[in-house]
């Protein structure tokens, strides 16, 4: 197994969420850096907020990265076919 295919095997978590400086060009106070790791996959973001508002946002960026690792889900639609009338 290759490095690659066992991170795609672990989902994606939150390492860290830091109160940090605004980023350049970022105004106002209350921001926050995050890390977000998959395997040896690592997403640095930030974002501004009070610590709550940002966990909360991060949180559901990888709820939506773990749902789109699985792929998406196939709908099946269905069409009743009439049947021969004898």
């Amino acid at each position: 197994m290759t490095d690659e295919s066992s991170a795609m095997g672990q989902p994606y978590e939150i390492i860290s969420v830091r109160r940090a400086e605004p980023p350049p060009g970022g105004e106002g106070a209350d921001w926050y850096d995050y890390v977000i790791m998959q395997g040896s996959n690592t997403i640095h973001g930030c974002q501004q907020g009070n610590r709550t508002a940002v966990t909360t946002a991060v949180e559901g960026i990888v709820a939506q990265l773990n749902e789109r690792r699985m792929g998406k889900r196939g709908r099946v639609n269905l069409v009743p076919t009439p049947k021969a009338q004898k």
